[in-house]
């Protein structure tokens, strides 16, 4: 009987479930829309029992639009967003609201942090810039706030844990993407009781569930879980990965050599490195699910999520129509269009300027005018964290491109062109999917491990080269971009 592998994407505001035949076919997808309430801007609240049950949705709709029986599954990862906090109760249920990475409610917490030490302290434990929406922030921020929800915390999951545990029962958490939350010390590679101690939130400590490696086997699916999603029971889990690392070992970015940019809600900008960063330089490690390397990492919400919210609010589209898109941006020279956008719609990479800004806009401008500018901001906010990344390393003989901005073969010139480097595409659409249902199937025993898997599962669909001339065109716009970018309006 032919073997498949299932991989579950939890993203920001949408889910995926998809399947994969073992040379990394994808065989089908489901996908749902997950509700994010937003109030007052800051307040990012998603219904984990709805997500819960939108998860079970698409389980049953990816297996039956594959026509296969569930028993063909061998194996199923997990992968979703990073950071953010999904709370499991000592009463055996969800104890608060799921909040993705978007929110931005510690933001006060944070600057308090950063005025007393506490953040710089932390720092040399965690590698890490801390953030308001990791959970150390979130937690503190519940401490005060909400005390009673913070008195009933049994466990602390990140997106794709609570799916994991719902579909096994069983608590785990998984090293890439606690790396990236502030609650590991990343010199040791474990749990450390003093990172806790210095956030002021010691008692969380003994909420961290038990670490596991990306591959590794963490539970198989329960029978309560079988039941309601039609799987088997006994199909295996394995511990699955943050998106971030899910998306680059989807496109075969397992060593050192290329710059993995991912394009979503936000704009994702790594290397890897057997090495550490000097602590003093504010970039971000993670641990990456490729044993021996850490992911050096650049980012902020402002990626292609930007286009979904002009399309839908400005143009009343419900989806990217890329072709249309592509035609109307490909159809206006650069210097030609004098706007320009700062995708800050969902948080910013700027100190000065907090919100999103079209600039030069007048009546005289068409919708080609708009989407270009989106194009051209959402890549120069990319450079800027390249820029930095770059200090660090050399340049990259290319760069591997994924999430939504891929599906656009004009997005993608553009970048090559202003990043002046060749960008390779990768084919298919469902990175993080993907990525997930690889480590799946190392821990089913198809494959020894991340790069056997990405020689049989990951193939180039297109590679894009940078043109000189329009790579000077950009950089003049790149220096006004970085002056409006930094409050020079």
């Amino acid at each position: 009987m032919e073997k498949f592998l299932m991989g579950i994407d939890i993203g920001g505001t949408n889910i995926k479930a998809a399947i994969f035949d073992t040379n990394g076919n994808e065989i089908s997808k489901s996908s749902r829309q997950t509700p994010v309430e937003v109030k007052q801007d800051i307040y990012h609240m998603r219904d984990m029992d709805v997500l819960w049950d939108k998860i079970i949705e698409i389980i049953k709709e990816s297996v039956e639009k594959a026509s296969i029986l569930p028993q063909q599954i061998a194996a199923i990862g997990t992968t979703g967003h990073g950071k953010g906090m999904y709370l499991w109760g000592k009463d055996n249920k969800p104890c608060y609201h799921g909040v993705p990475s978007t929110d931005r409610r510690a933001e006060g917490v944070v600057a308090k942090w950063k005025a007393d030490g506490t953040c710089e302290e932390a720092r040399k434990l965690t590698l890490q810039n801390t953030l308001a929406c990791q959970p150390v922030a979130l937690l503190a921020w519940l401490k005060e706030f909400e005390p009673q929800a913070y008195s009933n915390v049994q466990w602390i999951f990140e997106a794709k844990d609570y799916v994991r545990f719902m579909l096994t029962g069983e608590p785990m958490a998984e090293y890439t993407d606690t790396s990236g939350t502030c609650t590991m010390n990343l010199i040791t590679k474990e749990y450390d009781e003093r990172i806790m101690e210095i956030y002021g939130i010691p008692e969380m400590f003994s909420c961290l569930p038990p670490l596991r490696k990306s591959s590794d086997l963490c539970g198989y699916v329960s029978e309560k879980a079988a039941v309601q999603t039609g799987l088997c029971p006994g199909t295996p889990v394995c511990g699955g990965m943050f998106d971030i690392d899910a998306c680059a070992i989807a496109m075969d970015v397992s060593s050192p050599e290329p710059l993995c940019i991912v394009t979503g809600t936000w704009s994702i900008n790594i290397y890897l490195s057997e090495n550490r960063v000097d602590p003093r330089h504010p970039v971000n490690h993670s641990l990456f699910c490729v044993p021996g390397y850490y992911l050096i990492e650049e980012s902020s919400p402002t990626s292609a999520g930007n286009l979904d919210w002009v399309l839908s609010t400005l143009f009343g589209l419900d989806e990217p129509d890329y072709k249309d898109i592509d035609n109307q941006v490909a159809n206006l020279d650069p210097d030609s269009s004098n706007v320009f956008f700062l995708p800050f719609l969902y948080g910013s990479n700027s100190d000065t300027v907090r919100n999103a800004v079209f600039a030069g806009l007048n009546s005289g401008h068409s919708r080609a005018d708009v989407l270009r500018a989106v194009y051209e901001g959402v890549v120069f906010s990319h450079k800027q964290h390249i820029d930095k990344l770059l200090v660090h390393r050399s340049t990259p003989p290319f760069a591997r491109v994924g999430g939504g901005g891929a599906n656009s073969d004009v997005w993608m010139q553009m970048f090559a062109d202003i990043l002046n480097m060749n960008v390779e595409v990768v084919e298919g659409k469902e990175l993080g999917a993907k990525g997930a249902a690889m480590a799946a199937a190392i821990c089913s025993g198809m494959y020894t491990g991340y790069p056997e898997a990405a020689n049989s599962m990951v193939r180039i669909r297109k590679t894009f080269y940078p043109n000189p001339v329009m790579h000077e065109k950009y950089l003049k716009k790149y220096e006004t971009y970085n002056k409006l970018s930094n409050g020079n309006l």
